[in-house]
């Protein structure tokens, strides 16, 4: 960010405000973040989270677009605000403030995300080519829509690139800086979806991929958040497979990252074959193991952003070797061992020591925006200047997505 950049609050606000706050929020798919910060000083004062509600609904983003199809998206769009209030509530507690004193929120999501939270039909986004209604940058009167918040907050959304490429997309842009290189960058949020972006200042491409929640922790026999007691890593030392534990506490799941270093481990010492096979579950304590299921889920996953990959260069024109740096946002990429993931597939392994997580993109994109108008406007430009390619019902796709299925030999 420059320098010279200051929040900007208008003058009426200000007026009856003395302290205004502003707030940022990343809506994703399984997890919602909250940053609030002091508008005069763009300081950060808190950041909360959760896990969405809307999961009830469905479990991906699909499933909750037909709810809202034949229930109505008001359900999905309430149940997501009520979720933001007690965030941004206890955020503003946090620092002994109201939420009453937040006057500018800026959203993100997938645009799935985007359209159920503002009551925005999906129909177009459940059915090829997969379009969205709304695609320009939005801004709203937040109490409209259930944010108990100034009554003359405003609720601004970034824009849309795509069909599951959305605002949250855009924000990772922003915050990761990949519009404004020279070289070729590979941008690479990992979460039910993973979106996918290839390419610098001059020409960029992104697409979608459904990668399943394996990587979360989801519909896996033993699977968690990266919270305490999860398995978050293993490691293989003379045959036999060792693990670390969040919290160092007796492990009662294991996390994405876990999840994936333990299949590269059991593909090392043979225990599972390129094809993923094993004789029989692999325990590391009498409840918590590896099975069969799971390590079909890890392969639906990194099959899928494998092929996604390989079709993005393919469009662009590119080889692995022209990737200077992979920038690898979201909570799991933090967690995650560039060394399994090329191992078992999930990054091409011209691509190993050119990983690098950066947190929440898509979380620290709508803060900026929040804070500083000048880059929320710049938002429109860069979803207007980014590529979209469709990967639904491509044939190349689907070659390249079985190819991809077995582990590397």
């Amino acid at each position: 960010m420059k320098k010279a950049q200051i929040p900007y609050i208008s003058q009426e606000i200000l007026e009856d405000v003395k302290r205004p706050l502003l707030a940022a929020v990343d809506l994703g798919s399984t997890s919602i973040v909250a940053y609030l910060m002091d508008g005069l000083t763009g300081r950060q004062l808190s950041v909360r989270s959760m896990l969405n509600p809307q999961k009830k609904y469905g479990a991906d983003v699909v499933t909750r677009s037909s709810y809202a199809l034949e229930h109505g998206a008001g359900i999905l769009s309430g149940c997501a605000a009520e979720a933001v209030n007690h965030l941004l509530r206890e955020a503003a507690r946090e620092c002994q403030r109201s939420s009453e004193d937040i006057v500018r929120i800026v959203m993100v999501g997938n645009t799935c995300m985007h359209h159920l939270f503002l009551n925005i039909p999906t129909d177009t986004l459940v059915v090829a080519p997969h379009e969205p209604k709304v695609k320009e940058a939005v801004k709203r009167n937040a109490l409209d829509y259930g944010l108990l918040v100034h009554p003359s907050a405003e609720l601004w959304w970034l824009p849309n690139i795509g069909g599951f490429v959305g605002a949250d997309t855009v924000g990772c842009i922003l915050a990761s800086g990949v519009h404004e290189q020279e070289e070729l960058v590979l941008l690479v949020d990992i979460g039910t979806n993973a979106e996918l972006v290839l390419g610098n200042r001059r020409r960029r491409i992104a697409c979608s991929t459904a990668a399943g929640p394996a990587f979360e922790g989801v519909k896996t026999s033993c699977g968690m958040r990266s919270s305490d007691g999860a398995i978050d890593h293993v490691t293989e030392e003379g045959g036999r497979l060792l693990y670390h534990v969040i919290g160092e506490t007796e492990p009662v799941g294991i996390c994405g990252s876990g999840l994936l270093d333990a299949a590269a481990c059991l593909l090392k010492t043979g225990f599972m074959d390129e094809s993923g096979r094993m004789e029989k579950t692999w325990h590391f304590t009498p409840k918590v193991g590896v099975s069969q299921k799971d390590i079909r889920e890890l392969q639906l996953a990194k099959a899928a952003i494998a092929a996604g990959i390989r079709l993005l260069c393919s469009r662009y024109g590119a080889e692995f070797s022209d990737i200077r740096e992979v920038q690898l946002a979201g909570a799991f990429g933090s967690y995650m061992d560039p060394a399994s993931a090329c191992a078992v597939g999930l990054f091409p392994s011209e691509l190993e020591h050119k990983i690098r997580p950066i947190g929440n993109a898509a979380g620290e994109g709508a803060r900026r925006a929040a804070l500083y108008v000048e880059e929320y406007e710049v938002c429109s430009r860069l979803a207007e200047e980014t590529e979209f390619l469709e990967l639904a019902g491509d044939r190349e796709f689907s070659d390249a997505f079985m190819e991809e299925l077995p582990f590397p030999v």
